[in-house]
């Protein structure tokens, strides 16, 4: 589907229109596509209002499987959504919408055709729920309007329920404007934004919590407010040419007395940067009649304020965002929000209490994860280790006070290869079931860079730069998800092998070169634990699941079902058959 995705995002950027996307919504490939990806997705086990799982799709057969979507969507009646409350850190719940698990697939399956569309017309500078795009970027940006540009006022707007206000009349309009004019698929998406919730009736506005295609409708919605503000300073028509955007600003400011103005959003949390107080009044109220006369959504007046970030923080994203003096300029200074504060602390303690009850490895990969995760999301924070140092002094006691029975504090001298290169020796420590816990304080400050606006998933430019750009970054995020995953029976050695052994190669299945995620992921014993082989880092390999289907199968219709997947190069099947080799199974010839 590459191809197809690719010609919708070009031909979206070119302004065209697409009047038949439900042809290629129903296509085999798109469908397929579509059920790989919802089946690697943790919620693909959770239940809908009929009960039914991905294990109910799993069972059918290719053909009997687009069959049925394509039935379904001739007369599309989505069943009814199961709602429930999710707990959050401060103790109030978030409610989450569950569709049937055919309806999350259909969702897919319009959201895999409708997104190069969106994508093109998206404004640069909204980052939340976009492909390759981070909570990072949005503070990044937001460090250099400070920095480089020097706004010093933010004004910060909360919309009143966002997800649950939508307006469904608006928001087909947008899809429309967007190029999206498929009547036979907006009136499918329409039928999903009414899609009855179980116990509450059919929704008259909003996109529900937890379905698929709710956050891409969320940013279609929140674009117009992008660009409306975009286009009353960094993008306004101008009768001149000027050789740069800068230049041009220049000149729009001796010559105007235009607002000046940068939003920064992050799905519905957003700010606008400007550079003084009159000008961030202006941009506060017409903000909030934009919102209320053309989207018709409400602000939350206790929550929406101007702030000078010279005199106090602002919050965003988990992060506080402030103006230091320095060096005669003014720099921007980012550190944790007091909320965030206030969660990791709670969270620390319910995984320590964990420990404390249970002393086993997983456990403390468990923990270990979750410090991980901690330290890969505020690390770009300028003031990061003071404020990390302090919650660890400030849990210091409580640790010692449940871990003093069960294991001392100490330099870790015998650290695996995976804490050896994420943290350093000269730390104390508790060491559970021989795993060490990485210390909470002993994290580094990451250099902030900005998104690279050449990079989307729907070009062969854009897939060039992210091999080379964000593979650490993904890296990093699915060592967190295998620390969390649950090994069963095997050793301790293992579990921390296999990740230091992704680490060593990038991710990279060692047969096939391509990058893997946890959820394609096997790890291969070289030499079989049947034949003598050990846990040992040198004897275990990072593959493709499929490649390890192959290296063990010996049924020829498996072998030819997996193969037609994958296709290997003469040069990889060659590497199979040595794996095959070590395990005392035949070549395979085809």
């Amino acid at each position: 589907m590459q191809d197809i995705f690719d010609d919708l995002y070009t031909s979206s950027k070119n302004n065209h229109k697409f009047s038949r996307l439900m042809d290629i919504v129903i296509a085999k490939n798109n469908i397929l596509l579509a059920y790989r990806t919802i089946k690697i997705n943790k919620g693909a086990k959770t239940p809908g209002t009929d009960k039914k799982t991905i294990a109910y799709l799993k069972q059918l057969t290719e053909e009997e499987l687009v069959n049925l979507v394509r039935s379904e969507l001739v007369d599309y009646k989505p069943r009814a959504i199961r709602r429930v409350n999710i707990p959050k850190a401060n103790g109030k719940t978030r409610p989450l919408g569950i569709p049937t698990v055919l309806d999350r697939l259909i969702q897919q399956a319009i959201k895999q055709v409708i997104e190069p569309i969106c994508e093109a017309k998206f404004y640069a500078h909204s980052y939340g729920f976009r492909p390759l795009r981070s909570t990072k970027h949005a503070i990044a940006r937001t460090a250099f309007l400070v920095n480089k540009v020097k706004y010093h006022y933010a004004v910060d707007i909360d919309i009143k329920g966002f997800f649950d206000n939508v307006d469904h009349r608006v928001l087909l309009k947008q899809l429309w404007n967007m190029g999206i004019q498929d009547r036979r698929l907006l009136k499918v998406i329409h039928k999903m934004l009414k899609t009855p919730i179980r116990g509450m009736g059919i929704p008259n506005c909003g996109t529900p919590q937890g379905g698929i295609l709710s956050p891409l409708l969320a940013n279609v919605v929140l674009n117009d407010l992008d660009w409306w503000i975009a286009n009353q300073w960094e993008h306004i028509p101008t009768q001149n040419e000027y050789s740069t955007d800068g230049y041009k600003r220049r000149c729009l400011r001796k010559s105007t007395k235009l607002k000046e103005g940068f939003i920064v959003r992050y799905a519905d949390d957003f700010k606008v940067l400007t550079k003084d107080y009159q000008m961030a009044k202006k941009w506060f109220y017409g903000v909030k009649g934009y919102l209320k006369d053309r989207l018709k959504l409400e602000i939350s007046p206790e929550k929406s304020k101007i702030i000078n970030l010279r005199k106090k923080k602002s919050d965003f994203l988990g992060f506080t965002i402030r103006a230091i003096p320095k060096s005669k300029k003014w720099i921007c200074m980012t550190g944790i929000s007091e909320k965030k504060k206030k969660e990791i602390k709670i969270e620390a303690k319910r995984k320590i209490i964990a420990l404390q009850k249970s002393p086993t490895s997983q456990n403390a990969m468990k923990y270990n994860s979750y410090i991980l995760g901690i330290h890969n999301y505020f690390r770009i924070a300028t003031n990061v280790h003071p404020e990390l140092s302090k919650i660890d002094y400030q849990l210091s006691k409580f640790l010692y006070n449940r871990m003093r029975l069960i294991s001392k504090r100490g330099y870790p001298t015998r650290a695996a290869p995976l804490y050896k290169k994420f943290y350093r020796l000269t730390y104390k420590t508790y060491l559970i079931d021989g795993v060490y816990l990485f210390p909470l304080k002993d994290v580094q400050m990451k250099v902030l860079m900005s998104y690279s606006q050449k990079l989307t998933l729907y070009s062969q430019l854009g897939r060039d730069l992210l091999e080379h750009k964000n593979l650490t970054n993904m890296v990093y995020s699915q060592i967190k998800k295998l620390l969390q995953s649950n090994i069963g029976q095997r050793s301790t050695e293992y579990a921390d092998n296999r990740s230091s052994r992704y680490s060593m190669v990038m991710g990279k299945c060692e047969v096939l070169g391509t990058f893997l995620y946890v959820d394609e992921m096997h790890c291969h014993h070289y030499v079989p634990k049947y034949l003598g082989g050990t846990d040992a880092f040198e004897n275990l390999r990072i593959i493709h699941k499929f490649v390890h289907f192959l290296i063990h199968s010996t049924e020829m219709q498996t072998i030819r079902k997996y193969s037609r997947l994958i296709q290997p190069t003469d040069k990889q099947w060659k590497k199979i058959n040595q794996y095959r080799k070590k395990c005392n199974l035949v070549e395979i010839t085809l």
